[in-house]
């Protein structure tokens, strides 16, 4: 009985440290809240579907190592070579950020990076992802539905 009891409290505490993933509308929400629909040019089924790309909405993503050894962080997978600082490899910081602020369910900080990226000359070709599986198409299945 003990053991079953330990295994509940167990689960429990795994599910409660469990990343957040966002909803489709309630990320295009915060995004259109944060001024990013029209943000440099992008609409916010670019944002929406680069981060479903990137991260499948997961506040928490951590990607793999990058053959450079850099990470990607966060909802929109920022990179750490330039974007934020990992603490084990040198990095430009652009955003003047520690990578493990972006893995947490308040993604104002996220946002506010993801503006400094996209005004960088590679702008959304930043993230592969949106090149791979957003740009050039129509983008509109990414708000549909969401009352904004």
């Amino acid at each position: 009985m003990k053991v079953q009891a330990l295994t509940a409290l167990l689960f429990l505490l795994v599910a409660a440290n469990e990343a957040k993933t966002m909803e489709k509308c309630e990320l295009a929400k915060t995004l259109k809240s944060h001024g990013m629909d029209g943000f440099q040019g992008y609409k916010l089924g670019d944002w929406v579907c680069m981060a479903y790309h990137e991260s499948k909405y997961n506040t928490k993503a951590v990607g793999p190592p990058n053959k450079d050894g850099s990470r990607d962080f966060g909802i929109f997978q920022i990179n750490s070579k330039y974007w934020c600082k990992d603490g084990k490899h040198p990095s430009k910081n652009g955003c003047n950020k520690s990578c493990s602020s972006f893995t947490n369910d308040d993604i104002r900080d996220d946002i506010e990076c993801c503006k400094k990226i996209v005004r960088d000359p590679k702008k959304m070709d930043a993230w592969v992802a949106w090149v791979k599986h957003c740009k050039g198409k129509d983008l509109s299945q990414w708000t549909r539905g969401c009352k904004l």
